[in-house]
């Protein structure tokens, strides 16, 4: 896979979808590389994400506090720039894993009061940083509110609009469109190639409340049901090795692992019996 990786060459006349479908290579394995820190950053890391499950009401303040009681020689500036990079998302006051853009338009939190009773009626989706033994890197995931059914997710080391917009992609390719689709108000979620795909399909925008990471409370949780089951249990070694990971972690959870939310029954037997029925009523 590494040694095909590398003939794609993005500076080509045929474009980086082609080159990989002649090369039998998914697009997102391109964006396998791990990110990099110094290791003294990436032990940092490690521990705020780890606390920061436990305790998300803590921002950038509180955290030096207490990183400073472990004994780690650290600042707010510095743990700033780590909060940045990780995107950590505090109840109160949430740093985007993306920053806004201005030039963006920003569309109205749409799920307040709203009953989700049946699949496909709203789809989230969101972006979280990985640890792993050196390095980092992201991930995406798409999940239908109603099952807790992860529709489709990916990993990347960089967190630009042209991925998220092909994970939406084959989403859509994969399970149809759902009725609304709920994201935080990061760039790459207000682009206009993201919001431009929402509006083709007839597709209707939600985006949370500047501030406030509950508006996203279910992809929040897949979150740390991920990370404390696998990821820390697990961390990878390279992306390579990330992604076969989070592609067993993922079947595990959509066609074994239990809600009870869900009367005990896997997200894959909501979805399926769910929309069956739809399609049959309709």
């Amino acid at each position: 896979m590494k040694e095909r990786q590398e003939i794609v060459n993005k500076d080509a006349v045929l474009s980086i979808s082609k080159q990989c479908k002649l090369l039998n290579l998914h697009r997102s394995g391109l964006y396998y590389r791990v990110q990099g820190e110094g290791e003294e950053n990436l032990i940092l890391m490690r521990l705020m994400d780890e606390h920061f499950l436990k305790y998300p009401f803590k921002g950038v303040r509180k955290m030096t506090v207490w990183l400073k009681e472990q004994r780690k020689k650290v600042n707010r500036k510095r743990v700033g720039r780590l909060y940045k990079i990780m995107g950590l998302q505090t109840i109160y006051r949430k740093p985007w894993l993306s920053w806004p853009d201005k030039k963006n338009k920003v569309y109205p939190y749409l799920l307040k009061g709203l009953a989700v009773e049946r699949v496909n009626q709203v789809w989230a989706a969101d972006i979280t940083y990985i640890p792993m033994k050196k390095g980092f890197l992201y991930l995406m995931a798409i999940l239908d509110l109603h099952s807790r059914y992860v529709i489709n997710w990916s990993i990347s080391n960089s967190m630009d609009s042209a991925w998220c917009c092909e994970v939406l992609r084959e989403a859509i390719k994969r399970s149809g469109n759902p009725e609304i689709f709920n994201t935080d108000q990061g760039s790459q979620f207000t682009s206009e190639d993201f919001t431009g795909i929402l509006k083709e399909n007839g597709i209707k925008i939600s985006m949370d409340g500047k501030g406030r990471a509950l508006d996203n409370i279910f992809i929040e949780r897949l979150w740390r049901t991920v990370k404390y089951e696998h990821v820390y249990l697990h961390p990878a070694t390279d992306g390579v090795e990330l992604y076969n990971q989070m592609q067993e972690y993922f079947e595990f959870y959509n066609e074994q692992r239990h809600h009870q939310s869900l009367e005990y029954r896997t997200p894959e037997q909501v979805y399926l019996n769910m929309e069956s029925a739809l399609t049959v009523a309709a």
